[in-house]
């Protein structure tokens, strides 16, 4: 207990999935957390669910103004921040002829932009309380491509580059504030859960996914949390530019 105390932590994406596993667990270790979603009724019930070492806050993670306003109610709540989680993230399965303009142009804005623009405005405050630490949970995705995940894939490894420059630039500038990627595979979260159904037989689906795996499961929200809970304390603090690979030996074959 307490591998986070006395840090306070924003992460987007907060409302469901690895973002809610983050923020209850980081809030379990003695961090404060700012529960960042565009789905502000589930941050709020997930800030309830933590008690008052959680607030929710409206964010819609491409939008900087919003950004800006997220960062400001952040800081005037807790008095710093030590830890950005971007966990905001959104897929498309569509190949790179069959996507539109605008699918390609959406998935990059939430799962590129939306990490550059928090890193962007929040490294000034950062700064301000260091040791700090930033993870941009990007996906295994960013790392091996599919044939049907042209925007994910793309948007994905460019969040994993997004960390390591990030990285390089805080370490030269003597900032004390680390930046890592996260990169899980297929996760039990709504966001699996909604490409389960949407394939027909959910079982089958769900087998198939499972088939991919070496350990012959699905990963749970909490094997990613664990991570990310280990990237946000002081544990990690020889530990900048890297990435993190959660895929039940995936990348191993």
């Amino acid at each position: 207990m307490g591998r986070v105390e006395n840090k306070v932590a924003l992460i987007t994406g907060g409302a469901s999935g690895l973002g809610k596993a983050t923020a209850i667990l980081l809030a379990k270790e003695g961090a404060k957390v700012a529960i960042a979603d565009r789905n502000l009724e589930g941050a709020r019930a997930v800030a309830d669910e933590i008690g008052k070492a959680a607030i929710a806050v409206h964010l819609d993670v491409t939008n900087e103004q919003q950004w800006i306003a997220a960062l400001d109610v952040t800081e005037a709540a807790f008095g710093k921040l030590n830890v950005m989680v971007h966990s905001a993230g959104v897929g498309i399965l569509k190949n790179v002829e069959d996507i539109s303009v605008e699918e390609w142009r959406f998935v990059h804005s939430v799962n590129l932009d939306g990490p550059f623009l928090g890193i962007k405005h929040g490294l000034p405050r950062m700064r301000k309380y260091a040791p700090g630490s930033i993870v941009i949970i990007s996906s295994v995705s960013g790392i091996i491509a599919g044939h049907n995940m042209s925007a994910y894939n793309t948007s994905k490894a460019g969040a994993r580059m997004l960390a390591k420059t990030t990285a390089l630039h805080c370490a030269k500038r003597k900032y004390d504030i680390r930046c890592n990627s996260v990169h899980p595979t297929f996760i039990d979260t709504p966001m699996v859960q909604s490409m389960i159904y949407a394939g027909g037989d959910p079982a089958v689906v769900r087998q198939k996914l499972e088939a991919q795996v070496p350990l012959g499961r699905l990963g749970e929200p909490d094997d990613v949390a664990n991570c990310i809970l280990y990237l946000a304390s002081d544990e990690s603090k020889f530990t900048t530019g890297a990435e993190f690979v959660i895929d039940g030996g995936i990348t191993a074959q």
